[in-house]
This record gives C-alpha cells, structure tokens and sequence, in this order.
C-alpha cells in the first residue's frame, strides 16, 4: 500500500490486525444469521473499524488518494446509515484515523497537524476529537505528539472514551527519555527504543490536559482504557534501569481520585493491562517469578492479581485479552493437545473455546455482556484464516456461514462485538481488497429461519477448505506473508508480547 506514513499510521492504529489462534468440536449449535456490510472505502481499496456505539455509528479509518502527493493516505472514517463519511484532518494535516466513539457520538482518535516534530524528525500527530461537525486537537504535555489508548503492538482500544467525553492515551513531554517507551507507537519499525521524549499516561476532559504521571521513578506510562466511573487502566515503567527483556520493569495501573496505583505482577517484570470494565477490574497479561513459562492471563480485582492458569501444554502460555461489566474474561492458551485456543474465564473457571470445522487453533478479540466473543479461527501452519463467534455455552462458528452467500466478501477476523451483538472486523474481496466489515443480527433464530424460504437464509454452507492450498480469495502469497510478519509482531514467542531491541 502506497501510503504517505507507510505502516506507521497503519501499524498504529492496528488497521491490518493480524488473525491469530482455534481447535475442534463437534455437535450443532443455533446462531442467529446476520447481515453482511461492506463498509467500502474512501479509496486505495483499505478500510477497518475500530468502535461502534449503541446507536450503529462505527469509526476508524481508510485510505484514500491525495493528488499532492500521487498516493494514498489514510483517513479517520465514519460509517452511519450506509455511509461512509471522511472526518477529515486538523489543519495543516493528511492523515488522521479515528479509535472509539461514546454514546453521544463523540469520536476519539489522533490527526496530523502539519508540524514536523524536531525530536522525532517526523509529522506529528495529536490525539483528536471529532464531535458536532468540528474537530479539536487535544494538545499534548509539551512534546509534539500525543496518541489515543492503544496496545504495545498498535491495536487501538474502543474503551480508550467514556460517556463523560473522557479521553485517555499518551502525550510526550519535554523531558529527555533515551528508553523511548512510546516510539514503536509512532515508528512501529524501531521497535520502541528510539531515543526521544518521555512519554506520560494522559487524560483528556473539559479542555483539560491532565497528567496522570507514571509508577514509582518510571520515565514513561501509557493510559489505555477509561471506564464509566472515570478509572484508569494502562501501563507504566516502574524504573529506568533495563532488564531481562531489555526494558525497565513495566506493570499496569488503575488510576483513580488523582492516584495511581501499581497492579503488580504475578512475579516477572513484564505485565500489561489488556482490559478495563466497569467495575474497576483489570484483566492482561503478566510474566511469572524468574520470567519462565511463557506468563499467564490474570485478572486484577480490589486489590488481588489472580493468575487464570493454562490449558496445559509444553509452552504453558495464557492472555487475557477482554473483559466484561459481568466480570467474564476472554484470551487465548496453551492447550494440552498442542493448538492455542481461544478461552473463556468465569467463576475461576477457564474453558476451552473449542473450533471451527477445518481448523485447529484460535484466539478472542472481544466479550460483550452477553458473553458472546468474537475473534478468529485459523490453522496452526498459519495458512487460512477465518472471523468466528461464540455464544455463551456453545462451541464456535465460522462467521462466512451465517451470512448470506454469494457476496464475494471474506470474513477473516472479528475484533469487536458491541452488548447488542454488531460484530466489527475485517476481509478480503475477490480482488483482494481489505475492508471493514459490520454485521448486524438479524431478528429472527436459526431455528426458525432454517424452516423460512427468504432468500439468504435458508442456504447457508459452511465454505470449503484444503488442506494444501490456500482458498481464500484475497490471500495471495504476498498477503499470506504479510498477515505472517503481522502475527510475529503481534504474538512474538508465540504470543507473548514483549517489546524487542534492535540488533
């Protein structure tokens, strides 16, 4: 993709998230259909959305052509109503990508500003806000840049605004920071160790830029969820002397009423917040005593981390990746038989997600409050990757067999499920085009619709799958080795993200 920032803007906001991890089980499970939306996109044949709120109104981004430059750059979108409109940029700028939206529709994200940031040597760009047809930079802490709540390897959050039009991320400073704990943020190649700015965990709100500080003497933190009641959940550097993985110490955080507090670990100096919910509990991702054994899934609760335990396996591994206001916990595992599976945790509990037929390993984007997830489905040898749900109680499905056939467009992973079941991701077209796709349930349950004779409804098939050739339309050995060098970013050591040095 030709575009102005190349894989920076890309990378950053996680545009081209990268399908992970599923595995088998049998018996017949009843889902509701669901219409099928292209989001289309504004040009350049790339499109991804990253939130959508209770009233059907989805953001991100998209690529579309600048005649200045003869390439295509990228472009805070939103879609309502079957339109896809470009928010635009701040003044001076080209690109801009939008990350979540609240209930009263007030868009989170960041723009360039048409600065070149001295420290950097790059275009800055600041966190944004686009609400009632205007778009506010944010500001930052007196550096040039300043992003929205996103993960270590890009992946925008959709908690990252709450309804109180609070806003949360990074903002660099003034200070000398020679780590650059948030510059793989910005040049996703440098792998973070850019010498550069502090970077400090920042709130937003009123017109007010707050800093929010970092753990102990840590130089750098990161704000990557708010939830209702005004908490915080992100990470921080508890130190400035670099360790095991080559990095200070890094734990999560809650911040709330001016205060931060350290999460801990579960006995490594490696941990992160990967969600937030509203009831101020914290789920991620921590290495354990001595760094060894691949680290565990936790889950922070008043006051306690609780490490969720494994599936088994030589590599003992588990994540969180999301949790609900129900307290329901959704990631991925090692697994006895060998595959990483997607999981679902409740009650101290962790369950096995299970597979779609043609598969063997999988993983979880999201959990709503009903406990539907949804997430992707692929096989080990990394060779066909598909979206997938599954409903509370039941094993998953192939998400390209409860649309109706025909379309052309390939499901390939799903990454947000909103509480009134909108499912959010990605996939290919037959001319290998990305896009974002939304899908809206339908009213009526398979087992009335298996009896219907409506079009779309009653002929749905599982898609066929080889076991030596890639089917999927848009995976071309060029797109197969980008989604490949996608997954290493983001699950280096077999999902274990660690930041990495350069050699």
């Amino acid at each position: 993709m030709n575009t102005r920032l190349g894989t920076r803007v890309m990378s950053l906001f996680a545009l081209l998230a990268l399908p992970a991890l599923l595995a088998a089980q049998d018996g017949p499970a009843k889902h509701k259909h669901y219409t099928l939306v292209d989001v289309g996109s504004l040009g350049g044949g790339f499109s991804s959305l990253t939130d959508i709120n209770p009233r059907g109104t989805a953001v991100g981004a998209s690529t579309i052509y600048d005649p200045g430059c003869d390439c295509n750059v990228v472009r805070a979108v939103k879609w309502s109503k079957g339109v896809l409109t470009d928010l635009g940029t701040l003044p001076g700028g080209v690109n801009s990508a939008a990350g979540a939206i609240n209930s009263q529709g007030a868009i989170f994200g960041q723009s360039e500003n048409g600065l070149i940031d001295p420290v950097y040597g790059a275009p800055a760009f600041v966190a944004t806000i686009w609400k009632g047809g205007e778009i506010t930079d944010l500001g930052t802490l007196g550096g040039g840049f300043s992003v929205p709540g996103v993960f270590g390897d890009g992946r925008p959050r959709d908690g990252s605004i709450n309804d109180r039009g609070q806003a949360v991320g990074a903002a660099a400073n003034t200070n000398a920071d020679p780590e650059g704990f948030a510059t793989e943020l910005i040049f996703p190649d440098a792998f973070g160790f850019v010498p550069g700015n502090q970077w400090h965990a920042t709130l937003w709100e009123h017109g007010i830029t707050r800093d929010l500080g970092t753990l102990g003497d840590g130089p750098d933190s990161q704000a990557i969820f708010i939830n209702e009641n005004g908490q915080v959940a992100g990470n921080s550097y508890t130190d400035s002397v670099a360790g095991v993985y080559g990095i200070p110490t890094l734990h999560p955080f809650l911040w709330e009423k001016g205060q931060m507090t350290d999460l801990g670990s579960l006995g490594g100096v490696y941990a992160n917040a990967n969600g937030l919910n509203n009831r101020g509990q914290v789920a991620g991702f921590s290495t354990l005593t001595g760094d060894l054994g691949g680290g565990r899934a936790f889950l922070w609760d008043h006051g306690t981390m609780r490490n969720l335990g494994t599936l088994g396996g030589d590599f003992t591994f588990s994540e969180a990746n999301a949790i609900s206001d129900n307290g329901e916990i959704a990631g991925h595992t090692s697994t006895a038989d060998g595959p990483f599976r997607g999981f679902r945790w409740e009650h101290g509990v962790m369950t096995d997600l299970g597979s779609v037929p043609g598969y063997d390993c999988s993983n979880t984007g999201s959990i709503n409050s009903s406990g539907q997830i949804a997430g992707w489905a692929y096989r080990c040898d990394q060779t066909s990757v598909h979206a997938a749900l599954w409903e509370k109680g039941g094993p998953g499905v192939d998400l390209n067999t409860l649309v109706p056939p025909g379309s052309g467009f390939e499901l390939i992973e799903a990454d947000f499920i909103s509480d009134t079941g909108e499912i959010t991701g990605f996939g290919f077209l037959p001319n290998g085009d990305e896009h974002a796709f939304l899908l809206i349930p339908n009213e009526v349950d398979d087992d009335v619709a298996e009896g219907a004779t409506s079009a779309g409804q009653n002929d749905v098939a599982p898609i066929t799958q080889s076991s030596t050739t890639v089917t999927q339309a848009g995976l071309t050995p060029e797109r197969l080795a980008a989604l490949h060098a996608r997954f290493a970013k983001r699950y280096p050591g077999l999902g274990l993200r660690l930041p990495k040095r350069p050699n």
